[in-house]
């Protein structure tokens, strides 16, 4: 039988030695440094820090075992940040980890001298050398898998809080988890909705959020089915605002709602956004981006009943209150084409009264009976308001 021989010992068996003597002198070096040069790490809670104590002394475990077999892969990630709870990455940034490791490998590098064996310094700093890659590398991809996972998690989150506004659901609920994404409720909110694009839809959300960077605006914003739907917080012209994100909107009709006090009252600008889309087919000519409120005769038209309520309300109410002068005067101009001379002669008064009357509808209404798409909406309201006051649906 074959004699039995002893397994080959390690090159540098020595130095390996005095490397696991020392680790947990290094260990504590190392958080006497961080303790002593980094004072974000002095001002966190205890158990932080004896996480960070724990990653070290880890890391330095991880090096010996590195260097023990350095021809084996070694999963460096799981070895070393695996010790602490994910949550770490919560607790420190990406920056102070960084910090962290560079202040470990000093301490382990200027004990070299102390820690290898005559002759084995050369050996032991390139190896620590290579390590420090490594680690490196691994600090990278942790950070990178905790970014993606939050990342994830916080589309989940917007999805929930989009798709409440847009069901009218939109609660205290909704808030909070508006709240853990960065949102502080704003005063001016409004919604934006049209056509989403074709291809992928978290490229179409990073735009809107460049967009949106760039205008100094806050979103929540979704691709849900083929609407692509943006809640703008912190300007008080929601015209302005959709301008500024229409950018990454499919071709096609852009509607934004009214601006509404804060995210609670958000699903009544979502409600008048849809259905000014829903409607803007009525109106093949319409701008783009478009009010929801200048889509009111469409709205009204298409069924809507707060469109149907905003014309009555909004135009027919103050006219009949401003005296039944403003609006006979209106019903005869409309009438007659919109002829100064005609309404004049079918009222018996001058051209000038009849003009003087129209300027007063403006002032009352904010349309001008002059204007062709104004003059049509003051009819849509003139027609709801006359149903309205003989019982009929408005």
């Amino acid at each position: 039988m074959p004699e039995a021989t002893d397994p080959p010992q390690h090159p540098h068996l020595a130095t390996l030695r005095r490397l696991e003597q020392s680790s947990g002198k290094l260990a504590a070096a190392a958080i006497a440094r961080m303790d002593e040069q980094l004072p974000w790490y002095r001002a966190m809670p205890p158990e932080n820090r004896s996480w960070i104590g724990l990653v070290a002394q880890a890391g330095i475990a991880a090096f010996t075992e590195w260097f023990r077999h350095p021809e084996t892969p070694q999963a460096i990630s799981t070895d070393v940040f695996g010790t602490a709870p994910r949550e770490l990455t919560r607790a420190i940034t990406l920056r102070q980890t960084v910090e962290m490791v560079r202040t470990t490998i000093e301490v382990v590098e200027a004990a070299i001298d102390e820690v290898a064996a005559p002759g084995d310094e050369a050996v032991l700093r390139e190896a620590l050398l290579v390590y420090a890659r490594e680690i490196a590398f691994a600090t990278a991809q942790v950070y990178a898998q905790a970014a993606e996972a939050r990342g994830a998690w916080d589309a989940r989150l917007e999805s929930l809080v989009v798709n409440a506004v847009l069901s009218g659901e939109a609660d205290e609920g909704a808030v909070s988890r508006a709240a853990a994404l960065g949102w502080n409720s704003p005063e001016h909110v409004a919604v934006v909705l049209g056509t989403a694009p074709d291809g992928d839809n978290e490229l179409t959300v990073e735009a809107i959020r460049r967009a949106s960077r760039h205008a100094k605006l806050q979103v929540l914003t979704g691709v849900l089915g083929s609407r692509l739907v943006v809640i703008a917080g912190g300007c008080d012209d929601p015209l302005k605002a959709a301008k500024s994100l229409i950018g990454p909107f499919a071709a096609g009709p852009v509607v934004a709602g009214p601006v509404v006090g804060d995210l609670l009252a958000a699903p009544r600008s979502a409600q008048a956004a849809m259905a000014g889309l829903k409607a803007c087919a009525a109106w093949p000519d319409a701008p783009r981006p478009v009010l929801a409120d200048d889509l009111l005769p469409e709205r009204a038209m298409a069924g809507d009943p707060v469109a149907r309520q905003l014309l009555v309300e909004e135009i027919y109410r103050p006219l009949e209150e401003a005296g039944s002068a403003l609006l006979e005067t209106l019903s005869v101009y409309l009438e007659q084409a919109s002829s100064l001379e005609g309404a004049a002669r079918m009222l018996f008064v001058h051209p000038n009264t009849v003009r003087y009357r129209l300027r007063r509808v403006t002032d009352v209404t904010g349309w001008s009976p002059s204007d062709v798409r104004s003059a049509f909406t003051l009819r849509i309201a003139l027609i709801l308001g006359r149903l309205a006051d003989s019982g009929g649906q408005p």
